[in-house]
């Protein structure tokens, strides 16, 4: 689930005073506040659900006396037409919370429907599709949750817990031998040094080099197929740059170990949800 619940709490409240301000000038207008209430979340089309704990935290914030009936759990299939949960409580707070808790469980479940989308596209249990930190700003945690429950795997959270060494790191060092020399120098023992390569020259030198994953970006699928080749592996192959569901199944054949799809995160489609007042 999601660890820090103290970061997502802030991240939730950020959202509602972006959303209320002051106040819900409607609600408060227009609903008493002594009303309760009972509220349906429906998906409108097919999806594969991710943050029902977020979405119910949006209202837990407003008030501690919402309810939930849960019928889907974060990483099942909903048809469209289903009920995924019942809402009780407090309809000023139902309905002040209503679209800021959409607005999560819309991207987050877009996400992980996008994921599962591409993950089907490969087909093969023995590559992994991961994400990128291509992310919401301030949202990264969420979004990487997303990809893991549409069966998709985590690439590294941060520039903290992993060592990339790409196209600007290997020009400011002069060469690719130069900064694996220095990240292995600099880093703990356990860290893995991964490097971006562009063709079969890189290839080489960063097998030289001891490199310990090999990124091979914006390469045709013929080029990424002797990059496996000649790696023959000594090393962990990833295939990023230009990634789509045109062309992640034939990359996929090539061999590599990893696939990694930036549109994951940054050019998903929000699902179709609604929330109706029922009682």
């Amino acid at each position: 689930m999601l660890e820090n619940e103290i970061s997502l709490d802030d991240a939730i409240r950020k959202a509602l005073e972006e959303d209320l301000g002051p106040g819900d000038l409607t609600t408060e207008a227009i609903i008493a506040p002594e009303s309760r209430g009972k509220a349906s979340l429906l998906a409108r089309e097919a999806l594969v659900l991710a943050g029902i704990q977020v979405f119910s935290r949006v209202f837990k914030l407003l008030s501690a006396e919402t309810a939930f009936e849960y019928f889907y759990s974060d990483g099942q299939s909903v048809p469209a037409g289903e009920t995924i949960c019942i809402i009780s409580g407090p309809t000023g707070a139902i309905l002040k919370a209503e679209r800021t808790a959409l607005n999560f469980l819309q991207r987050m479940s877009g996400i992980a429907t996008l994921t599962k989308i591409y993950v089907d596209k490969v087909g093969s249990k023995k590559v992994r599709v991961v994400d990128t930190r291509k992310t919401a700003p301030g949202l990264r945690v969420l979004d990487k949750y997303a990809v893991r429950m549409g069966g998709g795997f985590n690439h590294r959270m941060g520039l903290f817990d992993g060592i990339l060494i790409k196209d600007n790191h290997i020009m400011a060092a002069g060469s690719v031998a130069k900064a694996v020399s220095l990240a292995r120098g600099g880093a703990p023992h356990t860290i893995k040094v991964e490097v971006e390569v562009e063709d079969l020259d890189g290839v080489e030198e960063a097998l030289r080099s001891g490199a310990d994953v090999i990124l091979l970006d914006n390469m045709t699928p013929e080029m990424m197929q002797k990059a496996v080749d000649l790696v023959g592996g000594r090393a962990t192959t990833e295939a990023s740059g230009g990634i789509n569901l045109g062309n992640i199944e034939e990359i996929a054949k090539t061999g590599v170990d990893i696939i990694s799809v930036g549109a994951l995160t940054h050019s998903l489609r929000a699902v179709d949800l609604s929330l109706e007042i029922v009682g």
